[in-house]
């Protein structure tokens, strides 16, 4: 009966010192309120992130640094190099894009980084 007691409280002690390591805070849950990245796709959502902070400079016509990014095609050479994530998220060894711009919300940034995930489908 001792042995029991002694191990219950044991087995007690070791719960109550090391807790749960499962964490559901809304924070990690949803890292950026307001903003649904649960359905990215290239044309309802790149597209126009592109559109509204890319393309003045990387259209067709402008194609600064041989970078364009108003097409799928043009989007797609800079996924493949790395560039497009390595630009945007101004990482290690960036053009930090948009040039002389502020850096994209995070927001915009997660559904570039899930739909490089996806696979960068034309959709």
């Amino acid at each position: 009966m001792r042995k029991i007691v002694c191990s219950i409280f044991i087995l007690g002690s070791f719960l109550l010192l090391f807790p749960s390591c499962y964490n559901d805070n809304e924070y990690d849950l949803y890292p950026f309120p307001g903003c649904d990245s649960t359905n990215v796709t290239y044309s309802q959502t790149i597209a126009p992130i592109m559109s509204a902070n890319c393309n003045v400079c990387h259209s067709t016509a402008a194609g600064s640094g041989g970078v364009v990014t108003e097409t799928y095609d043009g989007m797609l050479v800079i996924v493949n190099n790395g560039r497009l994530w390595t630009d945007v998220s101004w990482g290690s060894g960036a053009d930090q894009m948009p040039k002389g711009g502020s850096k994209l919300s995070p927001c915009d940034l997660g559904k570039i980084k899930k739909w490089i995930n996806l696979g960068s489908p034309n959709n």
